[in-house]
């Protein structure tokens, strides 16, 4: 009966910190976005739309969606992929807690904040 309560603790657990972690991101559209340096910097403050996506290399949703970005990221200079294993420090500003997450900024605020894989049709209509 233990194991069953520890298993049953492990799962709810799990999904509460999927959910706070998609609560928490929603609650950031609508925000300011933060203060970032070079060309990040230059990307939100012209306030046209920018996008960050953040990734890792050992993420396995991630592997799926970097080529899709790497698409979006050629043909537009406000669009960045961003290796959080690199570049922790502009993940830490936005607040990212888990990857693949995007960020979408437009007039310096973020319109929209997305944890986990997207796929490509949802993906072109928010860009």
């Amino acid at each position: 009966m233990g194991f069953l309560y520890v298993i049953g603790v492990l799962i709810i657990l799990f999904f509460g910190f999927q959910y706070f972690m998609v609560l928490k991101m929603k609650l950031k559209k609508g925000k300011d976005a933060p203060e970032l340096a070079g060309k990040h910097g230059k990307a939100v403050s012209s306030g046209k739309k920018a996008m960050f996506y953040f990734y890792s290399q050992s993420c396995g949703a991630c592997k799926a969606m970097t080529p899709i970005i790497e698409g979006y990221t050629r043909k537009n200079q406000n669009y960045f992929k961003v290796d959080i294993q690199n570049d922790m420090d502009t993940a830490r500003k936005f607040g990212v807690m888990g990857t693949p997450s995007m960020v979408i900024i437009e007039g310096g605020k973020i319109r929209e904040f997305l944890v986990g894989p997207v796929s490509e049709e949802r993906l072109q209509a928010l860009l």
